[in-house]
């Protein structure tokens, strides 16, 4: 049940009086030399007045289970209890004093705006209801794309390889920017986008289509116009995964990669997006687990690198905004430490968040402990404090950390935002192949449709799966549809049934997925080609599809399965939108993979 904003959220009038204690850390932003230096006194009391415990706590950003900050679901309050000793955001904070929040869909904090910017709101009066009282930094990794973790009713963009494939900088920042106006509507403030990797290996399991393609140039390009898109609506942009994770065949997920490039590669591929992202005054830079011997000989994971955040990222580059951890609880930044000296070595190395820990009790504790025997200073500990600080009276929190239910209704998933995303998702997809023109189909010659293929997991809370969605979308637009869904890995009875069901059909599109080298949906692609039946594959996902795919007529990339690029494509097949997308990576060819068989940079169109 949602109550009215006006029933839940303070006045701005109460909030300031609540926190009169906190108001002479409110920073304003002024840009006077004395009103910046008064701001900095203002900070600087504030620490003052915090303990050890609370300074500790400020570094940290953790998961919590549940749709309330006070009031969760009982099996959510089970999980808090599990995996934090607490029963609640509320009991979180007020027991570890964390800095900072992230929000998760498996956690239960997505549900819908109104519950989201409710959750906010009871998290901030939680964090302001103390004896120091400091708003939170609500943070999420809202790539958009195949990653995302609100979904419908809230507009969801493409991601940022279809970006790439669009090539417009201006649509990046628009996306970035109507994007953030949702997420600060529902009192999310920190977004852990966009990817500033270069993804330069077909192989990587990781990044993928998350990255803006495989040209250093044209990612730092699209990397500082999403910073510029995110800022400019208030929510601190967050470049990852420093100092690059695009070339690396192992995911840090569940390993420990290594990256072999040398320096000299390293300043020339990896770095640009990140220097592109500080030139446009990143708010925030996420560290990578990943292993780069020419940079760190040790070979400690980037995360845990002195040489690389301080070394490089921070003197090198000049860098001297937030420096967060990618997640504590991934194998890769535990391969060779405990998670008692994680957190510990990662502020030694030059980071000021930490973000979610296994065990926050092991880790909150191995950090106090650190700061009292010494290994970590006090003053090092309050050089993070001030950074984190900064960003939050930047972004306006200690002035107005609430949320109203009006603004989410004003804000998110509304028809204009909806309408931008469909025109720029058209703006992305790309033809690969069209032989004899067969696209676009004409419903009134060509109305008959099987629609065929794999229907991956939602990525992100869209309503999908993918072959009903583009089936929809193409009954929508006057063709009669038939749906069957073969999967990733057809078996041989399910191709004789789209073989079957191809028979008297005007033609077939095949939603593809990451196909391999002994991936049965090659076999399902050609048996439905040798029944004459003119066949349309969309890359759902990855564009190297079209290079393993043999009696396809044509081909699509979409660059992600989410509703708004499968409902593009569906203009794009039917005509109502002409293919503008050029492909941001390499595609090799399959069977040598030295040869390349289509360049960055190509696509068709209609004539």
């Amino acid at each position: 049940m949602h109550h009215r904003a006006t029933a839940t959220t303070p006045s701005r009038r109460t909030l300031l009086t609540v926190t009169a204690a906190a108001a002479a850390a409110a920073v304003t932003g002024a840009a006077t030399p004395a009103g910046a230096a008064s701001d900095e006194r203002r900070l600087e009391r504030l620490i003052s007045r915090m303990s050890l415990e609370e300074k500790v706590g400020q570094l940290f950003v953790m998961r919590v289970y549940g749709h309330s900050a006070t009031d969760p679901d009982q099996a959510d309050v089970d999980a808090n209890l599990k995996e934090i000793g607490v029963r609640t955001a509320a009991e979180l904070i007020a027991r570890y004093h964390v800095g900072g929040i992230i929000y998760f869909s498996w956690a239960h904090n997505t549900r819908d705006p109104h519950q989201i910017a409710d959750l906010s709101n009871g998290i901030q009066r939680a964090a302001l209801d103390r004896a120091v009282p400091v708003p939170l930094l609500i943070s999420i990794d809202q790539e958009h794309g195949i990653v995302a973790r609100i979904g419908e009713p809230a507009t969801l963009m493409p991601g940022a390889m279809a970006l790439g494939a669009g090539g417009s900088r201006s649509d990046a920042r628009r996306a970035a920017h109507l994007a953030g106006t949702e997420l600060a509507a529902m009192g999310i403030r920190q977004n852990y986008a966009p990817v500033a990797d270069v993804n330069v290996n077909p192989a990587n399991p990781v990044i993928g289509v998350r990255s803006f393609g495989a040209d250093p140039r044209a990612v730092a390009g699209m990397v500082a116009a999403q910073v510029s898109g995110y800022q400019r609506a208030g929510v601190a942009a967050t470049s990852k995964h420093f100092p690059g994770h695009g070339d690396t065949s192992v995911d840090s997920h569940y390993g420990l990669p290594t990256i072999t490039h040398t320096r000299e590669q390293w300043r020339t591929l990896d770095a640009p997006p990140f220097r592109a992202a500080i030139a446009a005054g990143i708010d925030s830079i996420m560290t990578a687990h990943i292993v780069v011997p020419a940079l760190d000989p040790a070979e400690d994971p980037a995360t845990l690198s002195r040489p690389i955040l301080t070394g490089i990222l921070r003197e090198q580059l000049g860098y001297d905004g937030v420096v967060v951890t990618d997640s504590l609880g991934m194998e890769g930044v535990r391969t060779k430490y405990g998670d008692d000296r994680v957190p510990v070595l990662a502020l030694k190395a030059g980071c000021d968040q930490l973000l979610n820990p296994p065990k926050l009790s092991v880790a909150w504790n191995a950090v106090l402990a650190a700061v009292r025997s010494g290994e970590i200073s006090e003053a090092r500990i309050d050089e993070s404090i001030r950074r984190i600080l900064r960003l939050k009276a930047k972004l306006g929190l200690f002035h107005e950390p609430y949320v109203t239910h009006d603004a989410v209704d004003r804000t998110v998933g509304t028809r204009p935002h909806l309408a931008t995303a469909d025109r720029i998702a058209e703006r992305t997809t790309t033809l690969l192949l069209n032989e004899g023109g067969l696209l676009p189909l004409d419903s009134a010659r060509r109305p008959n449709l099987l629609v065929v293929g794999a229907d991956a997991a939602s990525p992100s809370g869209t309503t999908g799966p993918p072959t009903a969605t583009l089936a929809g979308a193409l009954a929508e637009l006057g063709f009669t549809t038939t749906v069957l869904p073969t999967g990733t890995a057809p078996t041989t009875a399910k191709i004789d049934e789209a073989v079957a069901a191809a028979a008297g059909k005007d033609a077939v599109v095949v939603g593809t997925y990451n196909v391999t080298a002994t991936s049965s949906q090659r076999t399902l692609v050609s048996r439905l080609a040798a029944t004459g039946v003119p066949v349309v594959t969309v890359a759902i996902r990855n564009p190297y599809d079209i290079a393993r795919l043999t009696g396809q007529r044509a081909t699509l990339a979409t660059y992600s399965w989410t509703d708004v690029e499968l409902r593009a494509a569906a203009r794009v097949i039917a005509g109502r939108a002409r293919p503008e997308g050029r492909l941001p990576v390499p595609v090799q060819r399959a069977d040598d993979p030295t040869q390349v068989l289509h360049p960055v940079g190509y696509g068709l169109t209609y004539d």
